[in-house]
């Protein structure tokens, strides 16, 4: 492996750990500082706002500066918000900490993407893009439980010091590893915002952020889930999760192969596809213990496969404005997030059990799915249009 895709990875795990581990910990959150667990769970939204926010921000202001350059500024950032929730005195204080820790997220992924793809082989990028998410996989086979542990049995915060730590040493990685590519030829703001112009931009970012809301609906909520559906005690989730992050680390490089050896579209439907059935086979399964602990592995291997395929296909939809438009997937992921976070939430409020967000994201993924379907049919149609 690259040092330099090392680094990229190393950016990957401080984010996927200071996006997941929340999930984890909403019941230690929400205790802490006094508010109810659906309460706590806005926590996830207003990270995932802030993806959206500064992700199309930064690259914009950013877009002619070199890349290594850019990564490093995002890694600061990651690391400096991320700390302000070790000394949170309340949960608005906390809110407005993963706000802004989600501003430099969205960024650093998207300007990753592109400089993975750089760095690649050629027919490898799909694998090079896998590598720099395996950062988020590897936090959630590690870190998440990790931090998990950490923040149950000991205190949340402390789960914060050792995301900053993490952070400290992407920051060390990136200035000794990442090498100095020439920044793209000099664009304005004008010629980057043309992509948003394009239908085709448009049916990928609604994609990723309604098709990946199924993942969202699951993870958000899977500490209650685990705890009052599957009988789980809480000190057991920071173990369990661990067979999340090993299938979402085997699926993160089966979705990396796959998007190289098929096509983009073809990939993502079929994942889709495959993770609606697996959701409902949560909602169905979860109350025996033996069939949740199958589930929560499958269940992460399935859905953190699409991650490389859907970025491919965005910056080859997106040529010339590939680092604003990657960034955007990472926006819409994040709008995927926060619908995820939302409309998972509904049925607990309407004092449904913890297996219910399930069936949300149940119809999210479908519905991923089927514009997946538009997107491919309305590409074949263009491409046999300009060969007549």
């Amino acid at each position: 492996m690259k040092k330099s895709l090392l680094s990229l990875m190393l950016g990957g795990l401080t984010i996927g750990t200071t996006e997941f581990v929340v999930m984890g910990l909403l019941p230690d959150i929400a205790s802490d500082l006094k508010v109810s667990i659906p309460v706590a769970g806005y926590l996830i939204s207003a990270y995932a706002l802030g993806v959206v926010i500064g992700a199309p921000l930064i690259v914009m202001m950013a877009r002619n500066a070199p890349p290594k350059k850019i990564l490093m500024i995002l890694a600061v950032m990651l690391t400096v918000f991320n700390s302000l929730a070790i000394i949170a005195p309340s949960y608005n204080f906390l809110f407005l900490s993963r706000l802004l820790a989600g501003l430099p997220h969205g960024a650093f992924f998207g300007v990753g993407a592109v400089v993975a793809t750089r760095l690649a082989e050629k027919g490898k990028e799909g694998q090079a893009i896998s590598i720099m998410f395996s950062g988020l996989t590897v936090a959630n086979l590690a870190g998440v439980p990790f931090g998990t542990y950490i923040g149950h049995h000991f205190a949340w915060r402390y789960t914060f010091i050792i995301i900053a730590f993490i952070g400290l040493l992407t920051i060390a990685a990136l200035y000794f590893w990442m090498p100095n590519l020439e920044a793209r030829a000099k664009v304005t703001v004008k010629s980057q915002l043309q992509v948003f112009k394009k239908l085709d931009a448009w049916l990928v970012i609604l994609i990723t952020a309604i098709g990946t809301g199924g993942l969202f609906c699951w993870i958000s909520y899977i500490a209650p889930l685990l705890t009052n559906v599957s009988k789980f005690s809480a000190e057991n989730v920071s173990y369990i999760l661990v067979l999340a992050g090993l299938g979402m680390v085997i699926g993160n490089l089966i979705g990396g192969k796959l998007t190289d050896r098929f096509s983009p579209e073809i990939s993502i439907i079929a994942i889709l596809l495959s993770l609606s059935v697996d959701l409902v086979l949560v909602y169905l399964f979860s109350s025996n213990q033996y069939a949740s602990l199958i589930l929560v592995f499958t269940t992460g291997c399935i859905s953190f496969s699409i991650g490389s395929a859907i970025q491919i296909l965005m910056i080859r939809t997106a040529v010339g404005s590939e680092l604003i438009a990657s960034a955007s997937i990472q926006a819409a992921f994040n709008v995927g997030n926060a619908l995820g976070a939302f409309l998972g939430g509904l049925p607990l409020v309407a004092g449904l059990n913890y297996a219910t967000p399930n069936l949300v994201g149940v119809v999210m993924s479908i519905c991923g799915a089927l514009i997946t379907v538009f997107f491919l049919q309305r590409k074949r149609k263009l491409a046999r249009l300009q060969n007549c």
